[in-house]
């Protein structure tokens, strides 16, 4: 695929991955509990990468790299992280959400030194301090948020932050095993179905599809088919162009969250948002490599078929 053709793939995922926040804010608009939503995503999600394998002739890999990365992604990439993300959302806007998930690239800094996988850098640190003043942007100012009581909902979002960074490095020190990228998030939603379903049931959050489909219901499923789509094109982008350039996605994911909730949901914000917003960009800008940079490693692979 030529440049152009990696570019529109890398935007088509920022777009997607940016409309699942406002996506997510409609689905817990009328209470549904998160396990419940969780469990039902996961449904979906099954069924719609389920038919992509069956007419593509896969079967599930069954060996322990395999099993291990199902297991792993489904509990810290959507168990824990949904959990938060659902709960945060039912009381911030979603481009504040938006914001706070473009803190994984940072967040995943640290944790990457810890695993091995990175060497210290100092201008990583300096974006990471950045993306830490502007949570504080977010929370310190009286006139930021909306509501003052939304200031602990802030903390409760930065979760899904720090699980997606585990994730995110588990997969790049152990990978997936045996499984491709659309094997991989089927299998993880398959597992985190089976999670999800006790969790449900027992804290009696079951949602009923025979109550029909509403608003709610149905962000939920257009969501979950946009996350099962974006998730497996971003998976495949890595092995095709590199996680050096896949991961330039972050500013599109973040800038196009907040403006899709404007649009979708007419949010507003304060002054005090809008710095963080700039804020959060900087940090993504000092703790990601630079577009050039991403643009000639993605073009030297792409040209040569290397798969990372």
């Amino acid at each position: 695929m030529q440049r152009f053709g990696l570019f529109a793939v890398l935007i088509v995922i920022g777009v997607g991955w940016g409309l699942t926040q406002p996506l997510t804010k409609l689905a817990v608009s009328t209470g549904h509990g998160q396990f419940g939503l969780i469990f039902w995503q996961q449904v979906v999600m099954v069924v719609a990468l389920g038919g992509l394998m069956l007419a593509t002739g896969r079967s599930l890999p069954r060996d322990a790299g395999s099993l291990r990365a199902y297991v792993v992604i489904a509990l810290i990439g959507t168990i824990l992280p949904n959990s938060a993300s659902y709960k945060a959302a039912a009381h911030l806007p979603a481009g504040v959400m938006s914001i706070l998930l473009s803190l994984i690239p940072m967040l995943a800094f640290p944790v990457a030194l810890a695993f091995g996988l990175e060497k210290f850098r100092v201008a990583r640190l300096w974006g990471l301090a950045l993306g830490l003043s502007a949570v504080l942007l977010l929370v310190v100012p009286e006139a930021s948020l909306p509501d003052r009581a939304m200031v602990p909902w802030v903390a409760v979002a930065l979760v899904a932050g720090i699980a997606y960074a585990f994730e995110g490095n588990f997969v790049a020190r152990w990978g997936t095993g045996q499984a491709d990228a659309i094997q991989t998030i089927f299998g993880a939603a398959l597992v985190g179905a089976v999670m999800a379903l006790p969790l449900m049931l027992l804290s009696g959050q079951w949602i009923d599809p025979r109550d029909g489909i509403g608003v709610p219901e149905g962000a939920l499923v257009l969501s979950s088919l946009v996350h099962a789509a974006v998730y497996t094109s971003y998976v495949w982008l890595v092995g095709r162009a590199g996680p050096v350039f896949a991961v330039q996605c972050s500013y599109i994911v973040t800038i196009s969250g907040v403006f899709w909730a404007m649009g979708l949901l007419g949010e507003s914000y304060s002054p005090y948002i809008w710095a963080a917003l700039g804020l959060m960009l900087g940090g993504l800008a000092l703790v990601q490599p630079r577009p050039a940079e991403a643009l000639e490693a993605a073009a030297a692979i792409a040209d040569t078929g290397e798969k990372v």
